[in-house]
């Protein structure tokens, strides 16, 4: 079931769009993006990395860059321990090439997603110690390792953790109390007590943070810190984080960089998914080349796409690449497989009553929990764990609904698990194979999510006709680009439009061409991607739809036209 709300956000629209030079409509979907303020327009329309808070204001940063700077003059071993995800990857390669300029004798280990597991652990703390290392960084990890850490101080470690994930807490007298790792320097903006304004950074850009302020610190020439915004902006894209705020600027300003890449791995692996560099937008990132690099954590080593950006020759980055791809390709068999195993489940026994879904597929490959759980939360739109066998038990990953803080929830149920951690709307999870329908059991008896938060809203942004769009508008409203998580695609409504002249394209018969007409008359081009079949036959049993959709320019043969793209209907 879908529910359609029109967004209803009051401004003054007139002004906005007489500041700014533009149309009222842009403005109204402005404020619906919750920029208020003319400052805080104009940071979102002409923002830029000058805008950027200084990362010297994250908790810890100085301590952090102090004891780096020394260990680079020292000579001393370093080594990050990143993590297997897209997110990892990037931060990996960041911190990598950051301490490699500054002339640190720095490696980066990235633990195997089956036999190590998530972040820093006690393998990983006693091969660094018998390689003589000195100094751990992390990065996407290391917040809730407060064990691991304690280790690796007992075993003469210098440890700094870069994290972006939850900060475990425990509730004392009704206040949370922070469980930090025992560190010497912490750096994670969602620390209660760091100054750093900007909480919903990636680990890329934490580490990447980090990187520039070490840069200031051996007064390396600026410009080398724009080098990295691309991959800062690749896995802020890959890991959903919000395009809001900093995040904006960071995702816009590395997609310029993108565009002209001179990374041969970045290249390769555009050019193997048949793309051109100056085409990529965050929708690429999102389904194309942030799966292909995930690919490698999950069904080999995370190891192959840190190798891939770090490859020499154009020859070793295509050869990578196609790899990549490859295993891409078996991971979107695979995923199909257990997403119609999980829909199966889900459908065929009580669990379609739970208003939190923990489905347990043991013959699954691990790696693949977090996509399927993913769909899954797409289809029914509730709360989704998908969970393993593995060696130690059962295991598995959980992604969320906006109304539904999966962090918070797990807190919950902590004494049935062995491990959790994450954001309100991704986890992860370990525990004990017996204790799965009691932690199904627990999340739904703790769960208070109503009927309407389980009704996925479809929020139109204005209830606009056909015969308002106009090529000027619809170029004007690339400038609220890009789009994503936070800063979502503007999309319009209208009541009673006609299809006419519908065609059903494409080899799985997923595109609908047609004439959308109003009331009064008005006509313009009209698309649909779905299942054409079966839209084309409810059109012929009602006639009329009410619509959603966005305007876009279809650019074809060298001829331009105005087209609606149908997003949903009625």
């Amino acid at each position: 079931m879908e529910k359609w709300v029109v967004s209803a956000k009051r401004a003054d629209f007139q002004k906005i769009a007489e500041t700014f030079g533009i149309d009222p409509v842009t403005a109204r979907l402005i404020r619906n993006r919750n920029v208020v303020g003319m400052d805080e327009i104009q940071k979102y329309l002409y923002g830029n990395t000058r805008l950027l808070p200084s990362p010297w204001l994250m908790k810890d940063m100085e301590k952090a860059v102090d004891i780096l700077e020394n260990k680079i003059k020292e000579g001393k071993k370093i080594r990050i321990i990143g993590d297997y995800d897209i997110d990892g990857i990037m931060a990996s390669y960041i911190l990598q090439k950051g301490l490699k300029r500054l002339g640190a004798a720095a490696d980066v280990m990235i633990p195997h997603r089956i036999t190590d597991g998530y972040g820093i652990n006690e393998s990983l703390i006693l091969k660094a110690a018998e390689d003589e290392v000195d100094t751990l960084v992390t990065c996407d990890n290391g917040i809730a390792a407060a064990g691991q850490t304690a280790l690796a101080k007992e075993k003469g470690l210098t440890v700094i953790i870069t994290d972006h994930h939850e900060v475990p807490y425990i509730e004392e007298g009704g206040e949370r109390k922070e469980l930090l790792p025992p560190a010497d320097a912490v750096i994670n903006p969602k620390q209660k007590d760091c100054g750093y304004p900007f909480k919903l950074l990636c680990g890329a850009c934490v580490g990447a943070g980090l990187i520039t302020a070490l840069y200031d610190r051996f007064k390396i020439n600026p410009k080398e810190k724009e080098e990295l915004l691309e991959y800062q902006a690749i896995a802020t894209i890959g890991d959903v984080m919000d395009l809001t705020g900093d995040n904006r600027i960071l995702v816009k300003e590395g997609l310029k960089r993108l565009h002209s890449t001179s990374n041969y791995g970045l290249r390769a692996l555009i050019e193997v998914n048949g793309l051109t560099a100056d085409q990529i937008t965050p929708y690429h990132i999102g389904f194309v080349l942030g799966p292909c690099l995930n690919a490698s954590g999950r069904l080999d080593t995370a190891k192959k796409a840190l190798e891939l950006l770090c490859a020499g020759s154009p020859e070793r980055a295509m050869e990578l690449a196609a790899q990549l791809k490859e295993l891409n390709e078996e991971r979107k068999a695979m995923t199909e497989k257990g997403v119609e195993e999980a829909a199966l489940l889900v459908e065929e026994t009580d669990l379609k009553n739970d208003r939190v879904l923990v489905v347990y597929l043991p013959g699954c490959h691990e790696s693949l929990a977090g996509i399927i759980a993913g769909r899954l939360r797409e289809r029914y739109h509730k709360p989704a764990f998908v969970l393993t066998r593995t060696t130690e038990g059962a295991k598995g990953s959980g992604r969320s609904i906006e109304a539904y803080s999966m962090y918070e929830e797990l807190v919950k149920a902590k004494e049935l698990l062995e491990k959790f951690g994450g954001h309100p709307m991704a986890a992860g999870v370990s525990l004990k194979e017996e204790n799965v329908d009691a932690f199904r059991a627990r999340l739904n008896e703790k769960c208070t999510l109503t009927e309407d938060d389980l009704m996925e809203k479809v929020v139109i942004d204005v209830a606009m006709p056909i015969s308002y769009v106009r090529k000027d508008l619809v170029e004007e409203m690339e400038i609220l680009e890009p789009f994503g998580k936070g800063n979502t695609r503007p999309v319009f409504a209208q009541k009673n439009i006609r299809p006419v002249n519908c065609r059903v394209l494409g080899k799985n018969r997923n595109v609908v061409k047609m004439k959308l007409l109003d009331t009064e008359g008005n006509s313009i081009d009209g698309v649909y991607f779905g299942k054409g079949d079966e839209f084309v036959s409810r059109i012929r049993q009602k006639g009329s739809i009410d619509m959603v959709y966005y305007p876009a320019i279809d650019h074809w043969q060298g001829r331009e036209s105005l087209q609606a793209v149908i997003t949903h209907f009625q």
